[in-house]
């Protein structure tokens, strides 16, 4: 039941005219997707994750990203893997539950109505994970979502 509860689509970050990166959150983490170029061996691609801050390139050159976080990740469970000709970075999410609205700070924030959408799947999500036995996917909310980080006591820490 989880599973449609998932983001059903990803979110792209354009810039003039160019897509970035594509990327969705969980209640835990922050995806992020970014098609590498045709013909750049997989080894010479790097990536460093840090606690508010983001590099991807590739070797000798200038960094494709170099940004700050949204929000703090958890440098110790999030990573990066290549597969497919895409770049996938997990970060762990510092704040169970807190939606983000990019993930990187003042690029592609989402618009508001978006990141209503979103605040309401993972209040979804998070009522599923507390509740595993019922079925969430086809509830809705009338009028504003609550913060899933903070309603009715929080989210219970691991």
């Amino acid at each position: 039941m989880a599973e449609k509860l998932a983001p059903e689509k990803r979110h792209a970050f354009v810039h003039n005219g160019q897509k970035v990166f594509e990327w969705d959150q969980t209640l835990e983490e922050v995806n992020m997707y970014i098609e590498l170029p045709k013909n750049v061996p997989t080894k010479l691609f790097h990536c460093v994750i840090q606690a508010g801050h983001v590099e991807v390139g590739i070797r000798g050159n200038p960094p494709y990203l170099n940004h700050d976080l949204m929000l703090p990740a958890k440098t110790d469970s999030s990573f990066w893997t290549i597969e497919d000709g895409e770049l996938h970075i997990t970060l762990q999410k510092r704040e169970k539950g807190k939606t983000w609205a990019s993930p990187i700070k003042g690029q592609g924030s989402l618009d508001p109505y978006a990141a209503d959408q979103e605040q309401k799947r993972l209040m979804l999500q998070r009522f599923q994970e507390e509740n595993p036995g019922f079925d969430f996917s086809q509830a809705q909310f009338s009028g504003t979502c609550p913060d899933p980080r903070s309603f009715m006591g929080g989210i219970r820490s691991d």
